[in-house]
């Protein structure tokens, strides 16, 4: 499977008048930020911010070892933010998506897919030692447009799982 650069221009769906959408609108750009800010707050144990951003009822969905629900942990309360640093290598915002990759040596690799809406995080996908491919479905039509696909450089010569996301 060959590797994307990520700052590559998406081609995006006209909105409902007709007007183009552009990827480097004043929305991605506010979920990049709040997410990056996220991913601050988690460093520095940061509860009051994390409370904040994240939505009371965030749906989670993770794919991955049981034992690597380090996000979960983290966010729930039942491990301190320093048992597993998230060190977040390439970000890129998709509409209200958010998507952040990383990696750690040989063993560790790990993509998070953050939903935003009105600033606040409500959906929260993790995929840990999985290769994602991230497709943007046009309804009108019924086609799919690649928009992000996993980079994970350091451990390319490893057999991963692959998924496809469908957004």
């Amino acid at each position: 499977m060959g590797v994307l650069n990520h700052n590559i221009e998406l081609l995006m769906p006209e909105n409902d008048r007709g007007i183009s959408i552009s990827p480097k609108s004043k929305l991605e750009k506010g979920n990049k930020k709040i997410v990056k800010m996220l991913y601050k707050a988690l460093a520095r144990g940061d509860a009051d911010t994390i409370a904040r951003v994240v939505g009371p009822d965030l749906e989670w969905w993770f794919h991955g070892p049981p034992q690597c629900q380090h996000m979960m942990k983290i966010l729930t309360g039942e491990s301190m933010h320093t048992e597993f640093k998230f060190r977040p290598r390439s970000i890129v915002a998709v509409g209200d998506r958010v998507i952040m990759e990383g990696w750690d040596g040989f063993k560790v690799y790990w993509v998070h897919v953050w939903t935003l809406k009105e600033d606040m995080i409500l959906q929260f996908r993790e995929y840990f030692n999985t290769l994602l491919t991230v497709l943007l479905r046009i309804s009108e039509t019924g086609d799919e447009t690649l928009v992000w696909r996993s980079d994970p450089r350091e451990i390319s010569k490893r057999s991963l799982p692959d998924l496809v996301l469908a957004i």
